[in-house]
């Protein structure tokens, strides 16, 4: 077993996820995409292909890119739902951070002629009501350069 499949396999985000003091005193949004996210699914044992899109406005606490990439690579020898596992990833992020906003997007590889897409928001999830206007959408916002 290579030594990012070891990293991969023993990652607990309990204990693992290592997130930053955020300094900034300004409110100001993070975009995070994550284009390789790979599960399977519990019924068929078929692998799910997604980008998984974070958005969120930081409190005290940022969560740190390596750590990010290793918890979502960790689901690759898991079965589980596209449901579960966007709402697994907001649940993790939303209880280590306490952010002041977040959404966790999950834009599912159709297969079986079904493109799906799940979304949780804070303001819906933990019933929050922080002002998303400047905070775009992961379908209009344009990374490729």
């Amino acid at each position: 077993m290579k030594y990012g499949e070891k990293i991969i396999k023993k990652f607990d985000p309990q204990k693992d996820l290592e997130i930053w003091e955020n300094t900034a005193e300004n409110d100001y949004a993070i975009y995070i995409t994550l284009p390789e996210f790979v599960c399977f699914c519990p019924r068929s044992g078929y692998p799910d292909l997604a980008t998984i899109f974070i958005a969120y406005v930081p409190n005290k606490f940022v969560i740190e890119l390596k750590a990010i990439k290793l918890y979502i690579n960790s689901f690759l020898n898991r079965k589980i739902s596209h449901e579960s596992a966007v709402n697994e990833i907001y649940s993790i992020l939303y209880d280590k951070l306490k952010p002041k906003y977040l959404r966790v997007t999950g834009d599912f590889n159709p297969r079986g002629n079904v493109h799906t897409v799940v979304e949780i928001d804070s303001n819906i999830a933990n019933k929050q009501n922080y002002d998303t206007k400047f905070i775009k959408p992961a379908q209009i916002r344009n990374f490729e350069r």
